[in-house]
C-alpha cells in the first residue's frame, strides 16, 4: 500500500468519526472505593450489627474491616468525645446508650469510621464539540456510603449510617471562543 493512499484513508477514518460526533471516543472514569456493590448492600451490612451483641467477627464476616477496606478511619475514644460531647445544646441523657457506654470505658472505647463509595464519571455529548473545547458535559453517577460503629472490648456498641444512595449530576461547560477560551490568561499575565 502507497504510504500517500493510507495517510489519505486515515484521515478520512478520523474526519469520519469527528463528523459522527462519537461519544464514545470522550474520557470516562470510575472510582470504587468499597467492596460493597451497592448502597443497600453497605446499609443492610451496618443494620445487621446488632449493637451490645455483635462483636469483631461478625464484623469481618459482613465484609467490615478496617485491615482490608479502604477508606475506613481507626477512631480514639479522643476522636470519639469530640465528635459527641462538643455542644453545650447536647445534655448526657440526650447521647445514645451506646456511645455512653464507649465514653465511658476510656480507652476500651474505639470506632470505625467506614466511607464508602462507587462513582462513575463520563463525559457525554457531541465528541467535536467536546475536543475543541466549545461545550462540556460531564455525567456523574453511583452512591456514597458513611457509617460509623463504635466498640468497647472488641463489641460493637453503638452503630449508625448515612449518605447518598444515589448521585446524579450533570455538569455542562460551555466556552463561546471554544479553544481560544482560555488563551486570554495567558497573554494577560506577564512573564
Amino acid at each position: 500500500m502507497n504510504p500517500r493512499t493510507f495517510l489519505n484513508s486515515g484521515c478520512l477514518l478520523l474526519l469520519a468519526l469527528l463528523l459522527a460526533g462519537c461519544s464514545s471516543l470522550l474520557p470516562r472514569a470510575r472510582s470504587e472505593s468499597s467492596p460493597f456493590k451497592t448502597f443497600e448492600e453497605a446499609r443492610h451490612a451496618i443494620d445487621a450489627l446488632v449493637p451490645m451483641k455483635s462483636d469483631v467477627a461478625t464484623l469481618t464476616a459482613l465484609g467490615i474491616d478496617p485491615v482490608r477496606q479502604p477508606n475506613t478511619a481507626i477512631l480514639t475514644h479522643a476522636d470519639i468525645v469530640r465528635r459527641f460531647v462538643p455542644s453545650a445544646l447536647l445534655k448526657r441523657e440526650d447521647l445514645d446508650p451506646g456511645v455512653l457506654a464507649c465514653l465511658e470505658a476510656r480507652d476500651a472505647c474505639r470506632g470505625w469510621e467506614i466511607t464508602a463509595a462507587r462513582i462513575a464519571k463520563a463525559r457525554t455529548g457531541n465528541f467535536v464539540a467536546d475536543f475543541t473545547n466549545f461545550s462540556r458535559r460531564l455525567e456523574t453517577t453511583g452512591w456514597r456510603f458513611n457509617a460509623l460503629v463504635l466498640l468497647v472490648n472488641d463489641v460493637v456498641v453503638y452503630r449508625a449510617w448515612g449518605g447518598q444512595p444515589s448521585v446524579s449530576e450533570v455538569e455542562i461547560n460551555t466556552n463561546p471562543l471554544g479553544p481560544l477560551q482560555d488563551m486570554g490568561p495567558y497573554f494577560v499575565t506577564p512573564r
